[in-house]
């Protein structure tokens, strides 16, 4: 079984509003909001790659801190992922003042990587949602408010597929 590793951000800032990544994917009409990150490259470590994909994507530095490891999902590979069976993600709480993203990446080449554009986002708006676009993971509110309601879990909370 061929499996995707990667690593994603709950990127908070001190309003508790969690950074989104606007990618052209999903439903038509539609779109997907979905937290920073992507996959894991051939003999990097999971730090080493959220550093990697934080500054890509959003310009965010985040230099040597090792950010708590609060989630974890695993699931069949979506449709459009060819050559893959399934996928392991690993998210990691990085706690921030609010910023603009500007990742190091060209507008072209977040494109290329469907992103379109980035919001930070109040938890109850999320909870509340009710339009076309769709959360990754589906039903983000809820492991988000567990997260800000009873902070950083022991181990990686295990979330739904």
């Amino acid at each position: 079984m061929k499996v995707r590793h990667a690593v994603r951000a709950i990127m908070l800032d001190d309003d508790d509003r969690i950074l989104l990544c606007r990618m052209a994917l999903g439903p038509p009409g539609a779109c997907l909001w979905i937290t920073p990150g992507g996959g894991i490259e051939d003999g990097e470590s999971k730090s080493e790659a959220l550093r990697r994909e934080l500054l890509e994507e959003t310009g965010f530095v985040l230099g040597s801190l090792i950010p708590p490891h609060v989630w974890r999902r695993e699931a069949p590979a979506p449709p459009g992922m060819i050559g893959y069976d399934a996928t392991v993600s690993d998210f990691f709480l990085v706690r921030t003042q609010a910023f603009t993203p500007r990742g190091a990446l060209s507008d072209d080449a977040l494109a290329a990587e469907n992103i379109t554009g980035f919001r930070w986002w109040p938890p109850a708006e999320i909870a509340a949602y009710d339009g076309p676009d769709v959360f990754s993971p589906r039903d983000l509110a809820t492991p988000l408010a567990a997260l800000l309601a009873a902070g950083v879990p022991d181990t990686p909370l295990l979330l739904a597929s």
